[in-house]
């Protein structure tokens, strides 16, 4: 039997917000799971979590992440960065000296984490080289997917498609009340992203809860197996890309507030460092212990 350094943690909590669960398992260097392996993993943990991340040493400062949902591996995952990577350096005296480390990814080449720790309680991550991908998707089309009206999509920002880590749709509703109260069926919008090659979809509004918070957004992730994303740092980074282009943001530090109708929003932080989207957040341990193969 296989046993595994194993952790839940909750990325991007505020107060008394949930954040967003993440499974990470820490390996050896002697622990190597097959693909098969890492995908069973994660579909035990379908409910639980929104994505398991596995996490190995290459060296003292830099360290590989994989990651999985139920459904497949995913090329990225922003909360799943945050939570293993806070762990890791919090646990870590060595690491907890480094203000940046180096991680790994299978799809999205290597990327810097900031270390805050002892600052703020908080990492942040270079978010993946954007793509501006453009949007040719009919307002009809949109409307019919997402079970939303014309009116209450915001004509005054566009609709876009912008890979920052996911591919990712981005849309403006008009009001903060129809933002939080929408809730689209999970079937008919994960054959609507399948069909249309799309990894989430971001919904946003400059309506906020709390004025200090810039935006508050919203993410559906179906193509991963669940409805809902409660906080999220790729879909976000795509999202502070898509501020800068539309002059919403000038790239200081900003806060976003994230959730709907159903939960207390969470937090998640963005700011520009050399001309890169920066994300960041605190965490929840909840669970501390092994896993058993």
């Amino acid at each position: 039997m296989k046993t595994i350094e194993y952790r839940k943690i909750d990325a991007f909590t505020s107060g008394n917000s949930l954040g967003n669960p993440a499974a990470c398992l820490y390996l050896t260097e002697q622990q190597i799971l097959t693909e098969t392996e890492m995908l069973n993993i994660a579909q035990q943990h379908k409910g639980f979590v929104s994505e398991v991340i596995y996490c190995s040493c290459i060296s003292k400062t830099t360290f590989n992440l994989t990651y999985y949902s139920s459904e497949c591996e995913v090329d990225f995952c922003g909360h799943g960065t945050i939570a293993c990577m806070y762990n890791l350096i919090k646990e870590n005296p060595d690491l907890l000296r480094l203000k940046e480390i180096k991680i790994s990814t299978n799809k999205k080449g290597t990327l810097t984490v900031y270390n805050e720790v002892e600052t703020q309680n908080a990492v942040f991550i270079t978010a993946p080289s954007p793509k501006y991908i453009g949007s040719n998707l009919g307002i009809n089309e949109i409307e019919n997917n997402l079970s939303i009206s014309n009116n209450q999509i915001s004509h005054s920002y566009p609709i876009d498609i912008i890979n920052a880590g996911l591919k990712t749709l981005i849309i403006p509703i008009a009001t903060f009340k129809d933002e939080i109260n929408l809730f689209p069926n999970e079937q008919i919008l994960k054959n609507f992203c399948l069909n249309n090659d799309i990894d989430i979809i971001l919904i946003y509004t400059l309506e906020v809860d709390n004025s200090q918070n810039i935006a508050h957004t919203r993410v559906f992730a179906p193509k991963y197996g669940y409805l809902e994303d409660p906080a999220t740092g790729s879909g976000n980074s795509a999202f502070g890309y898509y501020m800068l282009n539309n002059k919403i943001w000038d790239g200081s530090p900003v806060t976003i507030e994230q959730g709907g109708i159903d939960r207390i929003y969470n937090i998640v932080h963005i700011s520009q460092k050399e001309n890169n989207v920066i994300f960041g957040g605190e965490v929840t341990t909840r669970i501390k212990g092994i896993y058993c193969i």
